[in-house]
């Protein structure tokens, strides 16, 4: 931990689609918590996606972005992704989708081995479950954190294919398991549960392995690791999941789970899935974080069906937004940035409970408010807060 600063440098990586239009109210966010909090938040913009490649034809984003983002205290990533028109995302030379340079290039360059994944229902969301909007599980329920390897699995980059005449017959990707990589993020999960109340259905701090450990040696080697941590940390109870079963389990017994750990694809499924406990992807937030660096983004993608229309759900990034001021304020033990964070999530959670204004998302077409309308009641709640 370092000393608090009166001058922090944030990248924001706008994206594609509707990542544009909620990054302009991130923004709009940090400028109004700089005011209220007297402490200099400056914004390196950067732009990045599908539609930089097209229109520069080599690079998803800049050639100096990379070293930009090493700069800076904290970093904001909207949503990335832009059709093709031939039927997918528009793909780079290398066979990569246009955007990963932002997403994964910068998990893997600044060593975010930790993506965590807040699953918390508020007072007041109502979900769209086979088109009906309707109170399905109860807010006192659905509180939980799932933490997921970052760097490594079958996101390792060891694939490829095999193409005899041209034509695709072969393809592997080979999922890259390691102890250091497992041990620090199986610690990162008791670090945090340590610093919870316990799972809402006994108030027992818990810690959940997902895994597949009856089939995969990966996963025998994730579990075997887990027990080695798990043994310096006797007031946390522990237990398996194996992860198909724990699909349904999330789903029917929420209450039961205070911290997951997972390895990479298996917490990338996982916790979309987690994400219907709370509303959807427009209430979703993902922390990847490492010892030194953070990106913080709504794990929406970039929908451009709804891009340039107003409609897209804002708040999965301003509570974004929130996280990267409560990380900036533990790392640098600065109390007004960590005040600020909380605010946002307050100034969420009240409008939410009054039931407006909310994206069509929330409340269905006939009681929908704009993007615009919904972020500007979050930071004005914001801004009083701070007063």
């Amino acid at each position: 931990m370092t000393s608090a600063k009166q001058r922090y440098d944030l990248v924001l990586l706008p994206g594609d689609g509707i990542g544009e239009e909620v990054a302009a109210q991130a923004r709009a966010l940090v400028d109004a918590v700089a005011s209220a909090i007297d402490v200099e938040l400056t914004i390196d913009e950067i732009p990045c996606g599908g539609r930089f490649y097209a229109e520069h034809g080599s690079r998803d984003w800049p050639e100096d972005a990379e070293e930009r983002c090493a700069r800076a205290d904290g970093i904001l990533l909207a949503a990335v992704g832009w059709p093709s028109g031939k039927g997918g995302p528009i793909t780079m030379s290398d066979g990569r989708m246009a955007g990963y340079s932002p997403v994964i290039g910068n998990r893997v360059k600044l060593d975010l081995y930790a993506n965590v994944r807040p699953v918390k229902l508020l007072p007041g969301v109502r979900h769209g479950i086979s088109g009906e909007f309707a109170q399905v599980w109860k807010p006192e329920n659905v509180d939980m954190v799932i933490v997921r390897e970052n760097t490594e699995g079958l996101y390792a980059g060891m694939s490829g294919t095999l193409r005899a005449g041209g034509v695709g017959s072969v393809a592997t990707d080979t999922r890259v398991i390691t102890r250091r990589a497992s041990e620090r993020v199986i610690r990162k999960a008791f670090e945090i549960c340590m610093d919870r109340n316990g799972a809402p259905k006994d108030g027992k701090k818990r810690v959940t392995a997902i895994v597949k450990h009856n089939v995969l040696d990966g996963c025998r080697l994730f579990m075997e690791v887990f027990a080695e941590v798990a043994a310096e940390f006797p007031e946390v109870e522990t237990e398996a999941a194996i992860v198909d079963a724990f699909t349904q389990w999330i789903v029917t017994q929420p209450e039961r789970y205070d911290v997951c750990v997972a390895t990479n694809m298996f917490g990338d499924i996982v916790t979309d899935l987690a994400s219907v406990l709370q509303g959807g992807m427009g209430m979703a937030v993902g922390c990847n974080t490492g010892d030194d660096h953070a990106m913080f983004e709504p794990i929406h993608g970039s929908a451009p069906p709804l891009a340039g229309k107003d409609e897209a759900n804002p708040l999965a990034m301003l509570l974004a937004t929130g996280e990267c001021f409560k990380w900036l304020g533990k790392r640098f033990a600065d109390e007004r940035l960590s005040k600020a964070g909380r605010a946002v999530d307050d100034a969420v959670a009240t409008i939410v409970a009054a039931g407006t204004p909310l994206t069509v998302d929330l409340v269905g077409p006939e009681q929908a408010a704009k993007l615009s309308v919904v972020a500007t009641a979050v930071i004005d709640g914001v801004k009083a807060a701070l007063r």
